[in-house]
């Protein structure tokens, strides 16, 4: 099998199961944090407030740019499929405009906030390195599959813009309005996943310093909160017309 192609199935396969990867995350946490030297922050509360609200800004980052690409994107895009690749349309425009997998960037900053949160250096390089290896297979895969199916239009957009990092220069407004209800309804499960991944290396790193499990009340009140989150909007989703959107949904 030539490399392209070999290429082209790995990513295919991978993107698959891109949803796996917050499981392989939280897996990884545990031995990172439990081999982590954590005496430096009980010298100053200081420190650990600092850690979280900029591991914090990292992950909201991530969500902001995901909510941008996917409120003012296409029906039927390639962003929306689980099993394989999909798209009736070809996004060019608005943050698409600026680099080619705004998704992908925004689930980086999404999931490296966690890691960082982790306050283990090696941790957020060896996540980082594995995150474009994995990735890179993936947007090449989507890549292929855009190509042959939209041609030259598709290669005059990917000539000019990064695949990426963001570039402005060759920013175009997006025509499609952006949708609140588009988030509410596709976005929620991140949003969750985000805060319980923050709660689990709090609580787990918490465990090794107390050397015994403390059950601080904020870490009832955000999972509660995190729950709460998920299945109202949930319910919303699947049992109301709240959120319906005849062209979007």
């Amino acid at each position: 099998m030539a490399l392209i192609h070999s290429l082209e199935k790995s990513g295919n396969t991978l993107f698959k199961y891109r949803g796996q990867i917050p499981v392989i995350l939280f897996i990884l946490a545990v031995p990172v944090i439990f081999f982590t030297d954590y005496g430096w922050m009980e010298l100053d509360d200081n420190y650990y407030w600092m850690l979280l609200a900029f591991a914090a800004v990292l992950s909201v980052l991530g969500q902001v740019i995901r909510a941008i690409a996917i409120g003012t994107s296409n029906k039927n895009t390639s962003g929306r499929n689980r099993s394989e690749q999909v798209a009736d349309a070809l996004n060019t425009k608005g943050i698409y405009s600026t680099m080619r997998h705004p998704l992908y960037v925004g689930n980086y900053f999404m999931w490296i906030g966690i890691v960082v949160f982790t306050a283990n250096i090696w941790f957020v390089i060896v996540v980082s390195l594995a995150f474009w290896l994995y990735y890179e297979r993936i947007m090449f895969a989507e890549e292929r599959f855009l190509e042959r199916k939209f041609g030259q239009d598709y290669l005059d957009w990917s000539l000019k813009v990064p695949a990426f990092w963001p570039s402005f220069k060759n920013y175009e407004m997006s025509p499609i309005s952006f949708s609140m209800k588009t988030i509410l309804r596709r976005e929620y499960s991140g949003v969750t996943a985000t805060m319980i991944g923050f709660l689990f290396v709090d609580i787990l790193r918490n465990y090794m310093i107390e050397d015994g499990f403390i059950l601080h009340t904020y870490y009832i009140i955000l999972l509660a909160v995190a729950l709460f989150i998920s299945l109202f909007l949930r319910t919303l989703k699947h049992h109301t017309k709240i959120l319906f959107e005849e062209d979007r949904s």
